[in-house]
């Protein structure tokens, strides 16, 4: 019998994010996510690792939200400082670089995507999450980039598909990575797909589901019940959930209430509308959240520290 009155059968597994020089890598620190044992936050009392967040970068961003270019200004063109930023001054757990660049049609160079990750690795510390490719035709070559530039510092890449999962795993399998997989808001197709990348050689303690979450209002109630699904699946032994969850509500930005916002509320608007959707993520028992605006960091992380007992690191496998 659990702390929060739940008998369960299962437990959430552990992926490691990040490697420091002890594990052969250069990051200041590793994370541990998962673990739980019960369902999040309930009765006051928590098992497993505190949740994570995540702040998104880009390096094309011209395909990025406006209001996040208006407001950190010239450091979207320089993804390298972009994520120094995220790591010193907005104090985020892990940096999620968005590879923009390969949506423009006719993209073909590959070796400008290696240069950016081992930038983005040099300027911080900070474990790194990586969205690639949405094109099946360049998966292959931009993963295999990736991969070779995060080599030794165990990157979280995705994402992987039902349809296209093949060239993301071969990467992470290759170059020592972890694996994020996505899922369209249902619980049968994110297991399915679980069940395809570990059929491949894909540990299942390399794997992170994105169940897929939309906007506050615009599908995040669809999604946060699915994630409740998922997790009382896991806990009840269902080994192919078994794994953490991550939750990018990216559209949130984008929203019509946040686009026409008076000028004056702007900000404050987006950081309501990504916070409420990012919180109730963690509720469900998301892992790690990725937001986009830089208030929302402080915020969703005094949030979690309020909610959570005990030191807020303590998830860190290993510091510098």
């Amino acid at each position: 019998m659990t702390d929060g009155g739940s008998d369960w059968s299962g437990k959430i597994g552990e992926v490691v994010l990040g490697a420091t020089a002890a594990d052969g890598g250069t990051r200041k620190v590793s994370y541990r996510v998962g673990g739980d044992d019960d369902l999040p936050f309930l009765g006051g009392c928590t098992s497993g690792h505190r949740p994570l967040v995540a702040y998104e970068i880009c390096d094309d961003p011209g395909l990025w939200p406006q209001i996040v270019r208006d407001y950190c200004g010239d450091l979207v063109n320089d993804p390298a400082s972009w994520s120094k930023a995220a790591e010193r001054e907005y104090g985020a757990d892990l940096i999620r670089l968005s590879l923009t660049s390969t949506r423009r049609r006719g993209f073909s160079d590959f070796a400008a995507l290696g240069k950016t990750v081992h930038d983005v690795l040099h300027a911080t510390g900070l474990p790194l999450i990586i969205e690639g490719s949405n094109d099946p035709q360049i998966d292959s070559e931009v993963f295999q980039q990736c991969g070779e530039a995060g080599q030794g510092e165990r990157l979280l890449l995705g994402t992987a598909e039902a349809g296209r999962y093949r060239s993301v795993a071969a990467a992470a399998l290759a170059y020592g990575h972890g694996v994020i997989a996505q899922s369209p808001i249902d619980i049968n197709l994110a297991k399915q797909l679980n069940i395809l990348l570990k059929e491949i050689g894909v540990p299942l303690d390399r794997v992170v589901i994105d169940p897929y979450t939309g906007a506050l209002g615009y599908g995040f109630e669809y999604s946060y019940s699915v994630m409740e699904r998922i997790r009382y699946s896991a806990l009840k032994g269902d080994q192919d959930l078994q794994v953490p969850m991550i939750s990018a509500a990216s559209d949130s930005l984008n929203i019509k209430e946040v686009r026409e916002a008076e000028p004056a509320i702007r900000d404050e608007m987006a950081v309501r509308w990504e916070f409420y959707a990012a919180l109730p993520a963690i509720v469900a028992g998301a892992a790690i959240v990725v937001v986009r605006h830089p208030g929302t960091v402080k915020a969703l992380r005094d949030a979690v520290e309020k909610m959570w007992p005990g030191e807020v690191t303590a998830n860190a496998a290993q510091g510098a």
